[in-house]
């Protein structure tokens, strides 16, 4: 097999609904676990260690991404951790905003900074490590509905909603305040390191939107516009990730976001194929193999259904990059990912 070299255009191109050169693998999260057990050598904790420990456990973390065919490493921080309180959305913590008092003595102002002051080095030592040809894709992690509700809580938000529509709608806007100054400040210092930008906000779930689509138009997605504006004018495409049922907002989050490309699906909800064939020709589709399928079938069945999504997907549709339709966590098989990747592979005549 002749030594493969990244380039991360095609991942660019990709997002921007262009057909690459080569057909990019992409992945949002990719388990440090799952990571170890392929390159056959533990590094995850050296992130928390001394300086060269750091350095060392970048350097291994970009080479996995390399080692595997990537073009660029999937790599953000998310906002949340740096949030005085956070947790009601991920660790079903009790929210710490539920009142107009609350919500005006909150710290909105210095979370930008602490943001920088935990995670400004994790960039640093990305650039440091960054292979040759290759470029990051992500950012700062989360999105503003997820935001919201890691400092109030979904049950919480739902109620506020309700008993003061005025703080529903200002916790929205702040926190797409807040994210706008994060990602102006990572613009300015990081933006050279990464191919193509991107958040997730998962917006649904498998039946339906987690908010009446009339307050994901009103309150979210013109968040949404002055981020990926942001990164637009840098010369940058977005990528929106996203679980869940969307399909009554995806105009809007097309048309008024503007985001370039979009990740995440799931056959339950609807196979890839149908995301190609409904956006195919407006925006960049990435995802396409099933969860389920990379956990529960064998390898062969693995291969051919990566096979099967190939035939239909590889040629005809724009920007595509093949990867599961949602992440790689602990959980999943380093034998059922590899299959994948392996698959992937092989179609590009490596």
């Amino acid at each position: 097999m002749p030594e493969f070299k990244p380039d991360y255009r095609n991942i660019v191109m990709a997002a921007k609904n262009q057909t690459p050169v080569r057909l990019p693998l992409y992945e949002h999260i990719i388990s440090e676990k799952v990571m170890e057990e392929i390159l056959e050598r533990p590094f995850a904790d050296l992130y928390g260690g001394d300086e060269q420990d750091r350095l060392e456990f970048f350097r291994s973390y970009a080479e996995f991404f390399l080692k595997m065919g990537y073009d660029t490493v999937s790599f953000e921080r998310c906002i949340g951790p740096a949030m005085p309180g956070s947790g009601a959305l991920g660790e079903h913590k009790p929210g710490v905003i539920a009142t107009r008092e609350d919500f005006e003595r909150y710290p909105w102002e210095n979370i930008p900074d602490w943001y920088f002051e935990k995670y400004g080095r994790d960039f640093e030592l990305l650039r440091e490590t960054m292979p040759p040809g290759m470029k990051a894709i992500g950012g700062p992690g989360n999105g503003v509905f997820e935001l919201v509700q890691d400092v109030v809580g979904y049950q919480e938000l739902c109620y506020i909603r309700v008993d003061d529509p005025e703080l529903y709608a200002d916790l929205f806007s702040r926190v797409g305040d807040m994210m706008l100054a994060v990602w102006d400040r990572f613009m300015r210092k990081y933006g050279d390191i990464y191919a193509v930008c991107r958040f997730g906000d998962d917006l649904g779930f498998r039946t339906s939107t987690l908010l009446p689509p009339a307050d994901i138009r009103t309150h979210i997605l013109p968040q949404y516009k002055r981020i990926v504006s942001l990164v637009h004018s840098y010369g940058k495409p977005f990528l929106f990730h996203c679980c869940g049922n969307i399909f009554e907002i995806m105009d809007d989050i097309i048309t008024v976001a503007e985001i370039d490309a979009k990740h995440s699906n799931e056959d339950a909800i609807a196979p890839f194929r149908v995301w190609l064939e409904r956006y195919g020709d407006r925006i960049g589709n990435f995802g396409g193999v099933d969860m389920d399928v990379i956990c529960q079938s064998d390898e062969e069945s693995i291969r051919d259904y990566v096979n099967d999504l190939l035939g239909y997907a590889a040629h005809g549709w724009g920007g595509v990059a093949i990867g599961t339709g949602n992440s790689v966590p602990d959980y999943v098989p380093a034998c059922g990912y590899l299959a994948m990747i392996e698959t992937v592979r092989k179609f590009r005549g490596e």
